[in-house]
């Protein structure tokens, strides 16, 4: 049997920009607001979300054939659940100062409707590659604007760009802080949650916008005016 690269493709696709669940969807906002305020603490988030997707979705797809369907919901939240443990253990113990700051926002992964929402409506319909597929990349897309918000937000509020990298990466990285304006005074609006809507519906509109522009391309490409010039191109190549 062929490996089915169009529809890995439209899985990755769907979960990094078209579906995206945190500029499409609109799921997971309440940890996406209230910890991205620097690029670190949304990088730990992100990548603990992303772990999360990962293993619910394999774990999910491959004992689908054995989850009943009237408790599958409670079986699909004991899996996160536990997967989010594990997390929270490691986290705990190898990154404890990302691990206070984050606080109850690790735990919340639990209810993430991210996360959820895939179990329900994709890991628990799909074979195991692709829910895996579908895991990694809607895990990515999250953690990307997870990352960008934050990145945006630091970069107003504080001038810099990845201030305290050594509560993720390890006191040899403390170098990787970069002051992008010396003496800047700061702007508090972006590192409040009212920066965090602002921030968040900037990245929207850009999305839209995109998105907007791509449809727009597609339709000028396929109107009636360029159809001459399309048949035209097409007897000067056989000619």
């Amino acid at each position: 049997m062929p490996f089915p690269i169009r529809q890995c493709c439209q899985i990755s696709q769907e979960g990094l920009w078209s579906s995206n669940v945190a500029l499409k969807q609109l799921l997971g906002l309440c940890p996406l607001l209230a910890v991205s305020a620097t690029v670190v603490n949304s990088l730990g988030l992100g990548l603990a979300t992303l772990f999360t997707l990962i293993v619910s979705n394999l774990l999910i797809s491959v004992l689908r054939h054995w989850i009943p369907n009237e408790i599958r919901l409670p079986i699909f939240v004991l899996i996160i659940a536990s997967v989010v443990t594990i997390v929270e253990l490691i986290m705990h113990a190898y990154f404890p100062e990302l691990h206070r700051i984050l606080g109850i926002f690790i735990p919340l992964i639990v209810t993430n409707c991210a996360i959820i929402g895939r179990a329900e409506s994709f890991a628990s319909k799909q074979k195991v590659g692709f829910a895996l597929i579908d895991g990694i990349t809607m895990g990515l897309g999250f953690t990307l604007v997870l990352v960008l918000l934050g990145g945006l937000r630091e970069i107003v509020s504080q001038g810099t760009l990845f201030a305290d990298a050594q509560l993720l990466f390890g006191s040899a990285t403390t170098q990787l802080k970069i002051t992008l304006a010396k003496d800047y005074g700061g702007f508090l609006l972006a590192a409040l949650p009212p920066g965090a809507f602002i921030g968040l519906g900037l990245l929207v509109a850009l999305k839209n916008s995109v998105d907007h522009w791509i449809v727009q391309r597609k339709l000028k490409a396929q109107s009636p005016s360029n159809i001459p010039q399309t048949i035209q191109t097409s007897v000067d190549r056989v000619s």
